[in-house]
């Protein structure tokens, strides 16, 4: 059984799935014990999402949960701008493989709002995220194997800023290595959420997380670092 052979971070624990269905069993029952723990003390309850192929088992494994859907909130923690109708939606991604059966009554917000560019887009995004029950009660994140989660690239020219913003929840990150503009929760609102996953697949993946938490304080370097703290799970699979 392969494990981490590097330190993580004081606080982080560490699951390790052999194949990609098993571990996303496990994410999505953590997951549905945490939000009905909330369910229980709270008019509703919020869950925040990644997009990508490695979180499809888990969208399956979560939409069979028996869960009160139509009391939760569901949103993304970043996406490319573009119209749900194309294939790099992460939007579109949600509706097909999660919100389907039961799991379609929850209420979801797309961070993608009418407009040709997203900066003139940031009010209106705004706006939809005003009903959301903040702070997410569930974040499950992805990383590249640059570090990057969300959209927060090390090479978008808006991250310094934006590790620097305590007050914007979503923002706009223009990467050269991406060829799309993408909208982004903001770091402090993604590091605000009450139980945090992150979910990856690969010894690819277990490489760059080793090299993540080998300097843990550079996180314009590697910006999933901004997570790599106590009460992260970190969810990975061969």
């Amino acid at each position: 059984m392969k494990m981490p052979d590097f330190t993580l971070p004081d606080g982080v624990v560490f699951y390790r799935g052999d194949t990609p269905e098993q571990l996303a069993d496990r994410l999505a029952a953590t997951i549905a014990a945490e939000l009905e723990q909330r369910l229980a003390v709270a008019p509703g309850a919020s869950l925040v999402l990644s997009g990508g192929k490695t979180p499809v088992p888990l969208f399956h494994a979560l939409r069979e949960k028996p869960l009160d859907w139509s009391r939760l909130d569901v949103s993304l923690a970043d996406e490319r701008w573009v119209a749900e109708t194309d294939a790099r939606s992460n939007a579109a991604l949600l509706r097909e493989h999660l919100l389907q059966g039961a799991s379609a009554q929850a209420r979801f917000v797309p961070l993608k709002q009418p407009g040709e560019l997203p900066e003139a887009a940031l009010p209106a995004i705004e706006r939809a995220l005003n009903s959301f029950a903040w702070p997410p009660d569930v974040l499950v994140l992805g990383m590249g194997n640059d570090g990057h989660t969300a959209s927060l690239f090390p090479d978008a020219p808006e991250l310094p800023a934006a590790l620097e913003d305590s007050q914007a929840r979503v923002l706009v990150m223009r990467p050269p290595s991406q060829p799309l503009a993408r909208v982004t929760l903001s770091p402090s609102l993604l590091a605000s959420a009450r139980f945090t996953a992150l979910l990856i697949q690969g010894d690819d993946k277990l490489q760059t997380l080793a090299r993540a938490c080998g300097n843990p304080q550079a996180i314009i370097e590697m910006p999933v670092r901004l997570f790599l703290r106590p009460g992260l799970h970190i969810y990975w699979c061969p």
